[in-house]
């Protein structure tokens, strides 16, 4: 099994086991800490938002890489166990589908409580919504989350590692290191340079902060791959191929080029409404979720994840193998 594989089972296990670290003690709410200053009067914003966009998550990237190749470089299994600690620090999907679950069980029981809950899925107001709508959110989030929260890096693992396979007939990287272990650090700082951009986005890219521009039109480029290949992991979980071809039907109706594919793709699978007031109203003509119909999102939404672990671990499986016969 190469150490690539090691890495995304180990980081499985952990989301699997612990979910995610205290936000006191959580890498990227220290990445966070770094980004919180640029979000201030600049006398040229973008300039600084495109700076920092280049600076921030390179420093992140190299930190994670270096610190992966240092482990490897005293011990193999070591980089592995480290590279599968950064990639299960850069991404979620146990928390995201627990806090999602706990806010569907609270639209039928408390919706002052619900409203109040989804402030940790959903950047939005929701002291005027309805129980349907607050579902909504919930579905939403989880979907467009699976794309950013898990795909993403997750995918940024997998491609690097794989590159980082042929690192050796390149000459590439450091000289005397496993080209094992290079795999493992490559795609470790890969993983932490998609999500700092991703921090970076979800922190300034707001049309009120100029600064953000640079990091929103960044991610959007980044997550471009992501939130397709999770429209079609989550149409797999739902044994509906056809609802990602559905989603575009709705495509123009939200304005993140991205969010709209796995938003789409569930919206069609459940047969659902999903509506941001004043923002987007995708499939307007059918019903708002009910409490059945959000955790049968949740539930696709775990499985998609799983499919998307079971193809890293195949994918760099697989890869390793290839470039070592190769």
């Amino acid at each position: 099994m190469s150490l690539s594989t090691v890495a995304v089972g180990l980081a499985l296990a952990l989301d699997a086991a612990l979910g995610e670290p205290p936000t006191r003690v959580h890498p990227v709410a220290w990445f966070g800490r770094l980004v919180a200053p640029l979000d201030r009067p600049w006398t040229r914003p973008r300039l600084a938002g495109a700076l920092a966009t280049v600076a921030l998550p390179l420093v992140a990237a190299l930190t994670v890489g270096g610190v992966v190749a240092a482990a490897g470089a005293w011990r193999p299994l070591a980089g592995a166990v480290a590279g599968g600690l950064a990639l299960f620090l850069t991404t979620s999907l146990r928390r995201l589908l627990s806090v999602a679950r706990e806010v569907t069980a609270l639209t039928e029981t408390d919706l002052d409580a619900a409203r109040a809950e989804l402030r940790a899925l959903a950047g939005r107001d929701a002291a005027a919504l309805s129980a349907g709508e607050v579902r909504s959110a919930v579905v939403e989030s989880v979907s467009e989350n699976l794309a950013d929260g898990l795909v993403a890096p997750l995918g940024a693992f997998v491609v690097l590692a794989v590159v980082g396979a042929l690192l050796p007939s390149a000459g590439a990287l450091r000289p005397g290191l496993d080209p094992a272990v290079a795999a493992v650090a490559l795609g470790a700082a890969g993983a932490a340079w998609v999500k700092a951009v991703n921090t970076m986005d979800s922190m300034l890219g707001y049309r009120s902060k100029p600064v953000g521009w640079a990091p929103a039109r960044l991610d959007d480029a980044v997550m471009w791959a992501p939130a397709r290949a999770s429209a079609v992991l989550i149409a797999a979980a739902s044994l509906s191929p056809g609802s990602v071809l559905a989603a575009r039907r709705w495509l123009d109706r939200v304005p993140s080029p991205n969010s709209g594919w796995p938003m789409g793709t569930v919206a069609a699978a459940l047969g659902v409404r999903l509506v941001k007031p004043g923002a987007y109203d995708i499939d307007a003509d059918a019903p708002l979720p009910t409490a059945d119909d959000a955790e049968r999102a949740v539930r696709r939404v775990g499985l998609a994840g799983g499919l998307a672990y079971l193809g890293a671990g195949a994918v760099t499986y697989v890869g390793a193998g290839v470039f070592t016969w190769a």
